[in-house]
């Protein structure tokens, strides 16, 4: 614990060994990020540097502190980036005296996800590097952004400017919770999107601080918006309107050669915006009764020799996944792209609890654990009779720290398919930045610590002790956060 109280650092580090004295900055010390993504140091005794001899590992780096010099050394500049954020902490906690140490450091995933629901409700550009200032902050490298929803489409696509023109807004919302008590509308218009050009620039922010942008294009359903934009894409006809209330939509997109060609135009444009390797396609609670009441979905299964509706959609996932594939992509969904059959190359995002993630785990497809009993921040922290108004589910910061991303029943060489995991943020109940805040911080931190330090070497006691310094960091940052209990 005096390890914890000399350096609350947060993820902890992979080795860590203390050292007598500190140094004392001449002035306040500030590592900053420039405009091309290098590292700037206020104090000529501090150099961050790429070197030969710095541990090998993907975004590895070296942090020596002593009584006369701090060097950050790195192989290549994630790493160096990772040492300069582990410094921020120490000398934001310490100031005046930064305690000496030598750290060796590398994650023990690949994949540090979390993730933003701008569907539910749209969040500014500021707002959104923001988010990713924090996410670099803490070492997390994936921003998930949940780009289209029933309730909004929000990324320009010049091909079909009625996707933002109509499915961008929505003519009012539901007040209260959707499930319980009466139903009320607030009146008030609700939207916005991102041009491309702005999309563009989240990408090259987030790249200079190490997290790549994971787009979300959802389909075949969580689709109104565009089918409200686009209605020649559903299995009935309009006109549709883009959804004032929360839950799932019985409109699904037909599984015509139409649809594809509209689908497969917009993923090109998406493709053009994101230049990283996966593209999510959503794929999750897509309800089947528009396709069972549709002769040309019907005539679909029956050309395909399909067994039914379920397998429909592994066959509607599987022609996005060759589209993604020749043009060098790799699809991301929803845990229910294993029904019916997954798709040959998919990634599995597991949410429905872990078993789906260890199924395509033990089939040699990739996985990204966000069970929502413990990675779901729009669940309560606390007893809901005294916190904001919810969906739902109970997740307090000890669970999200006590979840293991590697299940027990998995193998060792099963186990290499957890690319790591990803804590999702749902928005229909945080209309507001500040909202978003109070659900994600702390639990963010939490997540940071299992998606980065060794299981070995996780303490939820330590965690507990280098708490208050993060949190007094997200401070001076200007980020809200629920003050834990």
């Amino acid at each position: 614990m005096a390890e914890a109280a000399r350096y609350p650092i947060i993820p902890w580090p992979r080795s860590l060994e203390a050292r007598d004295g500190a140094f004392a900055p001449r002035s306040p010390l500030e590592v900053t990020i420039g405009a091309n993504g290098s590292l700037v140091s206020g104090d000529d005794r501090v150099g961050l540097a790429i070197r030969g001899d710095a541990p090998a590992a993907p975004e590895a780096y070296r942090l020596e502190i002593t009584p006369e010099r701090i060097e950050v050394a790195a192989r290549d500049p994630r790493g160096l980036f990772y040492g300069a954020q582990t410094l921020r902490q120490l000398a934001s906690a310490s100031p005046q005296a930064i305690p000496a140490v030598r750290i060796e450091d590398a994650p023990r995933f690949p994949w540090r996800g979390l993730h933003l629901d701008v569907g539910r409700h749209f969040f500014p550009v500021e707002f959104v590097k923001k988010y990713i200032d924090v996410m670099a902050a803490f070492k997390l490298n994936t921003f998930h952004w949940h780009l289209t929803e029933d309730q909004g489409w929000r990324l320009e696509i010049k091909r079909y400017p009625k996707l933002t023109e109509v499915g961008a807004w929505r003519k009012e919302t539901i007040v209260g919770h959707a499930r319980r008590g009466p139903k009320g509308y607030d009146g008030v218009r609700h939207g916005g999107f991102y041009t491309q050009d702005q999309a563009r620039d989240v990408v090259t922010y987030a790249k200079a601080r190490g997290v790549f942008v994971l787009p979300e294009i959802e389909m075949p359903g969580h689709s109104l918006a565009a089918l409200a934009a686009y209605p020649e894409y559903a299995n009935v006809r309009g006109p549709f309107e883009v959804r004032t209330t929360w839950g799932i939509s019985e409109e699904v997109f037909s599984p015509s050669d139409a649809t594809f060609a509209f689908l497969e135009n917009v993923l090109r444009e998406v493709m053009d915006i994101f230049p990283n390797e996966f593209i999510h396609i959503g794929g999750d609670e897509a309800p089947k009764k528009r396709w069972k009441e549709s002769p040309e979905a019907q005539a679909i299964i029956k050309k395909e020799k399909l067994k039914d509706e379920d397998e429909l959609q592994s066959w509607f996932i599987r022609r996005i996944e060759r589209f993604l594939n020749q043009n060098g992509r790799r699809l991301v969904g929803w845990d229910e792209i294993l029904e019916g059959g997954l798709a040959p190359n998919a990634t599995v995002m597991s949410w429905r609890g872990t078993a789906g993630g260890i199924a395509a785990a033990k089939q040699g497809h990739d996985v990204v654990m966000a069970p929502q009993a413990d990675l779901y921040f729009d669940h309560y922290q606390a007893d809901p009779e005294h916190e904001p108004l919810a969906i739902g589910g109970m997740t307090p910061i000890e669970d999200t720290y006590g979840y293991e991303p590697v299940a027990t029943e998995l193998s060792a060489d099963e186990a290499k398919h957890v690319l790591g995991p990803e804590a999702c943020v749902w928005t229909e109940y945080m209309p507001t930045t500040a909202q978003v805040e109070y659900m994600a911080y702390p639990r963010v931190l939490a997540l940071a610590e299992i998606a980065w330090s060794p299981r070995e070497a996780r303490d939820l006691a330590s965690f507990t002790a280098r708490l208050p310094a993060a949190l007094a960091f997200l401070d001076r940052l200007g980020v809200g956060y629920r003050k834990p209990s």
